[in-house]
């Protein structure tokens, strides 16, 4: 519930009915890693310097995608189980902004490394989700749709889900100006009362989609498919898929296609 999932998205996630623990909460799939990682800091009180806190894990997710209807119920745009590279960030208030913007571009990066074409889109106030104060959709390029489909979202939801799990930090102390010039009787600065800092969470890139728009827009007339070169070193230097059989399945680098 603090991050917001419960109890307005619960027909979206899958409910464990039987995980037999005695005097348990509901237990659910895990829907994005947002969740736990938010909620390793949860009633805590942390102290300025902690702050910016940033976190990332790749987890599968599990979406029941309750409403979804069509063809994208079949194959890899909308999936059940899926992974998905989770960015979540602690900040204060004031620096609120400035680390959504940077998030932003971390997930844009990716798809600039990838040669993707896509679009940034600053959600209105009516398309806002439950908690968030302020969203980015990072939509990318489908030829097969002729159409831009989201590949990563990624808010500032503000100090809602902080107040929610009680998470809370202190600010740092502001140094008090001396009088008389008398340092020896100078009083310390008085402890700041504990604020509730904001968060940040988003995708990295939904990996089945970033897959089907890789294959998409790398695709060749012969039927091939161009790989960026981001991704030569991880497919043993394979830049070029072909279909099976033909006179070269795959070309590595250094080998035209």
């Amino acid at each position: 519930e603090g991050t917001g999932q419960l109890p307005k998205f619960e027909e979206d996630l899958f409910k464990i009915a039987n995980h037999q623990i005695k005097g348990a909460e509901d237990a659910f799939l895990l829907p994005t890693a947002e969740v736990p990682l938010t909620n390793l800091k949860r009633g805590e009180l942390l102290e300025a310097s902690e702050l910016p806190m940033r976190l990332t894990a790749c987890t599968p997710c599990f979406r029941a995608e309750a409403g979804s209807y069509g063809r994208d119920v079949r194959g890899l745009v909308r999936q059940h189980q899926f992974h998905k590279v989770e960015l979540v960030k602690i900040v204060a208030p004031d620096a609120a902004t400035d680390e959504h913007e940077a998030t932003v571009e971390d997930a844009e990066r990716l798809l600039r490394a990838l040669d993707l074409p896509y679009r940034k889109v600053l959600l209105c106030a009516g398309d806002l989700g439950f908690s968030a104060r302020i969203c980015y959709d990072l939509e990318v390029w489908l030829p097969s749709q002729q159409a831009y489909r989201e590949i990563s979202s990624i808010s500032l939801v503000g100090d809602f889900q902080a107040r929610r799990m009680g998470l809370r930090y202190r600010p740092k102390a502001t140094p008090q100006p001396s009088t008389g010039g008398d340092k020896k009787n100078a009083k310390p600065p008085p402890k700041p009362k504990p604020q509730y800092p904001a968060t940040i969470n988003g995708s990295g890139l939904a990996v089945g989609r970033a897959l089907v728009a890789v294959l998409e827009n790398g695709q060749q007339p012969d039927g091939s498919v161009r790989l960026p070169d981001v991704l030569a070193p991880y497919m043993r230097g394979l830049t070029v898929l072909r279909p099976p059989g033909s006179e070269a399945e795959g070309d590595t680098a250094g080998t035209q296609g």
